[in-house]
């Protein structure tokens, strides 16, 4: 029986079999490598999207809320500018009362014989000036200002001697100040109710 000897170069087709697989293997992983570059792309392309999306939507929303914000703005504007009206208004009515009560008491505690020229109010402190035909109706002024419910502590400030027309007489300033019951009155006026409230509670 002879022996069978293989003369093929089998070394060669090994190796050639060899390199063969390994570019299959090498192949097949750069298309796996490149599957999962594609896949993470599109991954963090959608999310990308989605977060860009949600910015877009934020700053929509963000330009609402300033909208409003500045409309809410407006009106407390028109709320403050509306209540410093009602304010100035209360405080006209309020002194208007107040300079009838004023004018009601000077008349009836004006004397015989004194004339007032002007009168002018600040605060608390009332300025009388006018004319008198003798020292003593001055003094007689001061006696009724100190008697009136309304007014006290009047204080005579300059009198001198005037001449009106052809008649001779003592020109004189007095002040003379608001009892704090009217001063309280006057301040009850001005003052709205709810501080009021506040201010008895």
């Amino acid at each position: 029986m002879m022996a069978r000897i293989n003369l093929l170069p089998h070394r060669s087709d090994r190796r050639k079999r060899a390199r063969q697989h390994f570019f299959v293997v090498a192949g097949g992983t750069a298309l796996l490598g490149a599957l999962i570059v594609v896949a993470m792309h599109g991954f963090y392309a959608a999310k990308n999207e989605t977060q860009t999306d949600r910015n877009r939507f934020l700053k929509s929303e963000i330009a609402k809320l300033d909208k409003q914000i500045e409309e809410i703005q407006k009106l407390r504007e028109q709320t403050q500018a509306m209540l410093a009206r009602k304010k100035v208004v209360e405080t006209l009515q309020g002194n208007r009362s107040e300079a009838v009560n004023l004018l009601d008491q000077l008349v009836r505690q004006l004397p015989e014989g004194v004339y007032l020229r002007s009168v002018k109010q600040t605060g608390a402190t009332v300025n009388l000036t006018g004319y008198a035909q003798s020292n003593a109706r001055v003094s007689s002024l001061l006696r009724n200002l100190e008697a009136s419910p309304w007014l006290q502590q009047p204080s005579l400030v300059e009198i001198k001697a005037a001449t009106t027309g052809n008649a001779r007489l003592n020109e004189f300033t007095v002040n003379v100040r608001l009892t704090r019951a009217a001063a309280e009155a006057l301040e009850s006026r001005n003052t709205p109710p709810t501080a009021q409230k506040e201010k008895q509670s």
